[in-house]
């Protein structure tokens, strides 16, 4: 509404105070150095392919990237990382090797059976499981509560956790060959880190949603993108990865105190009344419209000139 009505004479005193604004900010060199910082991981490989954006991969390719107790560990880590990098304002999420994931390693698994009959005492092994799935869950929403976007590049199989994992994220594209299942009670249990709270509202539909997550059956690319589950298919991994990358790079782009602060109010409103997500974003924007950035876009906006630069958060 504010750019909509700067329009005529009295435009102009905005005009000169934006591009004021802007010429400043734009003689600051404001371009991206090369972060140092970034942690290694056993189970991830992350990459910056692209100024402030990252490229974070699924790397036991010898396991399919099934999920280990280590790997669960790392993502949490490595999300809870990269919301405070100021050098980072988006994420491309893919994997190596032949599948997306396999979901959970049952090597894994099967060490916990053998770390629970260790124990004698009920309580204390519903204490053990219950710190264990609250580990689990809290490396999902690490990918959720990350105010930068991330985008999810998935090919091949797509299985159990995985599915945990995708809907934790902000955009998901994926392969032609790409197939998804909810896994979890073909092995005898119900999905217990995000799937049964966050597929639903991905896909919109509560009788496909839980005939899914009651059968475990396989579903293929083409359903994912007919239910909502990806918004996007693509021939093969190659083209996937750079789609993804593309989009990231155009997200990374745009102010990332615009770009934080939507993710904020979506993450916040999707669970809530409108009205509270309405409460929520006057309370964020009543700040964040006093930010250089809004000046700055908006003065690229009424002159038409260059891309505008950010400074980092």
């Amino acid at each position: 509404m504010f750019l909509r009505n700067l329009k005529g004479p009295s435009a102009f005193p905005y005009r000169n105070l934006l591009t004021s604004t802007t010429t400043r900010m734009m003689s600051a060199k404001m371009l991206p150095e090369s972060n140092t910082d970034t942690p290694t991981y056993k189970t991830l490989s992350v990459t910056t392919p692209k100024p402030f954006v990252f490229h974070v991969e699924l790397n036991r390719p010898q396991r399919y990237n099934a999920f280990n107790k280590e790997m669960w560990i790392e993502i949490k880590n490595c999300f809870e990382s990269l919301s405070s990098n100021p050098d980072c304002r988006s994420i491309v999420l893919s994997a190596s090797g032949k599948h997306f994931t396999a979901g959970i390693d049952l090597t894994d698994m099967l060490k916990l059976g053998q770390d629970l009959a260790e124990m004698d005492d009920v309580a204390r092994k519903g204490i053990y499981l219950e710190r264990l799935i609250r580990l689990y869950q809290d490396s999902m929403s690490a990918m959720e509560n990350c105010p930068k976007p991330v985008i999810s590049a998935i090919h091949s199989a797509c299985i159990g956790a995985g599915i945990d994992m995708i809907t934790a994220t902000d955009i998901r594209y994926c392969t032609q060959d790409a197939f998804f299942s909810v896994k979890e009670v073909e092995i005898g249990m119900a999905a217990d880190v995000g799937t049964l709270q966050r597929f639903p509202k991905a896909i919109g539909s509560q009788s496909l949603a839980r005939e899914l997550c009651y059968t475990g059956r396989r579903f293929e690319s083409s359903e994912a993108f007919n239910c909502g589950l990806v918004s996007k298919v693509f021939p093969d991994k190659e083209s996937l990865v750079n789609g993804a990358l593309a989009l990231a790079e155009n997200i990374a782009e745009k102010s990332p105190i615009a770009v934080q602060a939507t993710k904020q109010n979506v993450v916040y409103s999707q669970s809530r009344p409108n009205q509270l997500g309405l409460d929520h974003i006057r309370e964020m924007n009543k700040l964040y419209l006093q930010s250089e950035d809004f000046a700055v876009a908006a003065a690229a906006q009424l002159t038409k000139g260059e891309k505008p630069t950010f400074s980092k958060l």
